[in-house]
């Protein structure tokens, strides 16, 4: 896609190997070579390890300053699971830190440890992990050679299922989480339970909310306007109400319209604000309080 980088969020297929940085690099190099000396933020969505694939969120313009909303909603995700070694980093790529007898693994025994781990659960994240530490993330201090310890986070696995197993030698799962969820520890906790030790081989994400990965030959998709945040309420603004909500007065709270896109069933509520629309574009987030709408944010220029 040539000429301006328009505003909002990109779907973008990332491949094995490339960072989620390098990713955000190339719109960034686009968008300075569109529009020579103007700046313009660029930030991906969520960070996927290297070693992984899919579906990447690149949101440019106003849109940065939604990253903290798509933490809530689901991501979807499909692994291979190699049994018998737990590696340091969680990954194929790692030192190998234990090593199990994984011959009597069985598919009812996998069904039942994967069963353990579904919902709201304590997790300590991959020292190899961007997870900061005192501001830095900790894979630097590990590849200093410092010693990391991370405190566990509290994250949801909403749902997970094997697809097909090649025992006792590797397994492929799929899931659906939770923003800050570590696929790499599920598979080390999995193969700890057992005893036998677990690590990755490959990771793809393939969805977020209701956003797909492209695939690798798929064009990148450009999401704007109604697209953004579906899972939020709506509510169309006019003019004078627009005008309210600059002066930071409240507006009636009457006229929001249900989400455009429906969460899975018990997923947890994001709590997420009402998308204010005017002409077409995104232009408030709003939060109801006392019976009436006030702004929480507004995205300049509208998205």
């Amino acid at each position: 896609m040539g000429g301006k980088l328009s505003p909002g969020i990109y779907r973008v297929h990332k491949p094995v190997g490339a960072t989620s940085f390098s990713v955000v690099q190339q719109f960034i190099a686009e968008a300075q070579a569109a529009q020579p000396g103007k700046r313009i933020p660029v930030c991906h969505g969520g960070t996927l390890d290297p070693f992984a694939e899919g579906l990447l969120l690149v949101l440019v313009g106003q849109a940065p300053r939604l990253f903290e909303l798509l933490h809530a909603v689901p991501k979807t995700y499909e692994a291979e699971v190699v049994w018998g070694t737990e590696m340091d980093t969680g990954d194929l790529h790692g030192r190998p830190v234990h090593q199990g007898d994984a011959a009597g693994l069985t598919p009812e025994r996998l069904d039942a440890a994967l069963a353990s781990f579904v919902g709201w659960q304590a997790q300590v994240p991959p020292t190899t992990s961007a997870k900061k530490v005192g501001g830095e993330p900790a894979y630097r201090k590990v590849h200093r050679g410092e010693h990391v310890e991370l405190p566990p986070s509290q994250v949801y696995l909403h749902a997970a299922r094997w697809l097909s197993h090649d025992l006792p030698g590797r397994s492929r799962l799929w899931l659906s989480c939770r923003g800050g969820y570590y696929v790499r520890a599920l598979a080390r906790d999995v193969g700890r339970e057992l005893g036998c030790g677990a690590h990755l081989s490959a990771l793809k994400r393939t969805a977020i909310g209701p956003w797909e990965d492209p695939g690798p030959t798929g064009p990148r998709g450009w999401l704007h306007g109604r697209a953004l945040l579906p899972w939020a309420r709506v509510r169309t603004l006019t003019d004078a109400e627009v005008g309210e909500l600059r002066r930071e007065r409240a507006i009636s709270a009457s006229g929001v319209q249900p989400p455009d896109w429906a969460l899975p069933k018990g997923f947890p509520d994001p709590e997420a604000p009402i998308r204010g629309f005017h002409q077409g574009r995104l232009t408030f987030l709003l939060r109801e309080r006392d019976g009436a709408l006030w702004r929480e944010l507004e995205l300049r220029g509208g998205l």
